[in-house]
C-alpha cells in the first residue's frame, strides 16, 4: 500500500523529521523504519539543493519524502516536486482559497496547473510518461492547522478530495488564542480535538508531532484519534542528548 493509500485509509503511519541539511543524517533516520521522512524547510536553513539530496537519500532507502515548505510560495513548491518530493506539508493553512491554490500548484492538469518539466522527479526524461500519468493519484497534500481561524474553518478545508490529511500545530494555535506556549491548556486541547473529529468525519489522516516519543506518549496520541505521528527529529534528538550530557558533566563538577 502506498503512503497516500495508508493516509486515506487512516492507517497508523509514523514519520521521521529532519532539520539538518545533510543527506547522511537523513540516511540514518530512514533506517529507523519510519514510513516517511519530513524535511523541515520552514524552521531550518535547508536549501533547495540540500532538499534534493535528502529526497534522493529517502528514495534510496525506500521511503517517501514530504518536505514542509517554508511558505505558500508556488515557485518553491514546484521546484521541490521536480526534485522528486512525493508531496508536501504546508504550514498555516486557513482558507479554502489557499487550499485551491495549493492543489493547482501540486497537481497536473486537469486537476491543477503544474507545469510539465523534465528533472529528477521524471527520471530526467526516462520515466516522464509513467510519472506524469500517475502523479495526480499518488501525490500527497497535508495541511497544517495552526490557528484558531483554521480550526473554525476545518470542515471547509477538509472537503477537498486532494487534501490527504491535516496536522495539528498546538504551539501556534496557543499563540492565536493569546496563551502562547500553553499547549496543555484546555482551549488548545479542545481545538486539537475539533480537528481530530473533523478528520474522522471526512476520512482524512490526522497527525501530530511528538517531540520526545515514548510508548506511552505515542499510544496516547493514537488513543486521542491521531492516525499519524511524527517521531521527534534530528534536532530534538540532539537537544535531549545535550541535556543529558549537561547533567552528566555537572555530576562530576
Amino acid at each position: 500500500m502506498s503512503l497516500r493509500d495508508s493516509l486515506k485509509h487512516r492507517n497508523k503511519v509514523y514519520g521521521g523529521w529532519t532539520s539538518i541539511g545533510h543527506p547522511q543524517v537523513a540516511e540514518m533516520l530512514v533506517r529507523s523504519g519510519v514510513d516517511f521522512l519530513g524535511i523541515d524547510i520552514e524552521h531550518s536553513t535547508i536549501s533547495q539543493e540540500q532538499s534534493q539530496r535528502i529526497i534522493a537519500a529517502c528514495h534510496a532507502g525506500g521511503i517517501p519524502c514530504l518536505p514542509r515548505v517554508a511558505t505558500h510560495n508556488l515557485e518553491s513548491i514546484k521546484r521541490l516536486l521536480d526534485s522528486g518530493a512525493d508531496g508536501i506539508i504546508v504550514p498555516n493553512v486557513e482558507t479554502t482559497n489557499q487550499v485551491e491554490q495549493l492543489i493547482k500548484a501540486i497537481k497536473y492538469p486537469p486537476l491543477g496547473t503544474r507545469g510539465f518539466g523534465v528533472a529528477r522527479a521524471q527520471g530526467y526524461g526516462h520515466e516522464f510518461e509513467e510519472y506524469t500519468t500517475k502523479w495526480n493519484d499518488s501525490s500527497i497534500l497535508i495541511i497544517q492547522i495552526e490557528s484558531i481561524s483554521a480550526v473554525e474553518n476545518i470542515d471547509k478545508l477538509l472537503q477537498f478530495d486532494e487534501v490527504d490529511g491535516a496536522m495539528v500545530g498546538p504551539y501556534d494555535i496557543s499563540g492565536s488564542l493569546g496563551i502562547p506556549g500553553q499547549i496543555d491548556h484546555k482551549k488548545v486541547m479542545e481545538a486539537g480535538q475539533l480537528v481530530v473529529k473533523a478528520c474522522e468525519k471526512y476520512g482524512k489522516a490526522c497527525g501530530t508531532h511528538d517531540i520526545d516519543p515514548t510508548l506511552e506518549s505515542v499510544k496516547s496520541s493514537l488513543d486521542s484519534g491521531y492516525t499519524f505521528v511524527i517521531l521527534a527529529s534530528d534536532v530534538f534528538i540532539l537537544w535531549r542528548w545535550g541535556e543529558r550530557m549537561q547533567d552528566l558533566i555537572n555530576s562530576f563538577r
